[in-house]
């Protein structure tokens, strides 16, 4: 079965953030992922409009699975979300 696309909106100082990408990586699943923090000028401006569309509390981790946006280290649903044990 072909995976659905993800992205991750992370910090780079976050540990939330982390762990997510921890858990992805540990599961074998292709992600994109975007330290915020790390952006400057209009790139930084460009994502955090993006980010804001999907989470105006501006909190992380913000993990975009297909169509669906999980905000923070729900590591279950993030599971459940992907098929993965």
């Amino acid at each position: 079965m072909e995976q659905e696309p993800v992205k991750v909106y992370a910090l780079s100082t976050c540990g939330y953030c982390r762990s997510a990408k921890k858990l992805l990586d540990d599961s074998m699943v292709k992600y994109d992922h975007v330290d915020v923090d790390l952006l400057q000028g209009k790139e930084r401006e460009a994502v955090m409009a993006e980010v804001r569309k999907l989470n105006p509390q501006l909190s992380f981790p913000i993990i975009v699975i297909g169509e669906k946006t999980i905000v923070g280290f729900r590591e279950d649903e993030i599971k459940k979300s992907l098929g993965i044990k």
